[in-house]
């Protein structure tokens, strides 16, 4: 019982208190914005937000929904 809450403390630890923030490549931006009308807005609003959080700043993350 001891081993089993030693370890679920340390797998909640790695899960909850991470640090790591991972950003959007720039092809990834590009295919985003490929079906956007404003396709130049939207490559510049998306790099300039994955500049902010590289730097660590906190950023607002539009959901997209997915369509089947």
């Amino acid at each position: 019982m001891r081993l089993f809450f030693s370890t679920f403390l340390l797998f909640l630890n790695i899960f909850l208190f991470e640090n790591n923030a991972y950003s959007l490549s720039d092809y990834r931006i590009k295919e985003i914005c490929q079906k956007n009308p404003k396709r130049s807005t939207c490559i510049k609003n998306l790099n300039f937000k994955k500049l902010e959080l590289l730097k660590g700043n906190k950023i607002e993350i539009p959901v997209i929904p997915f369509k089947k």
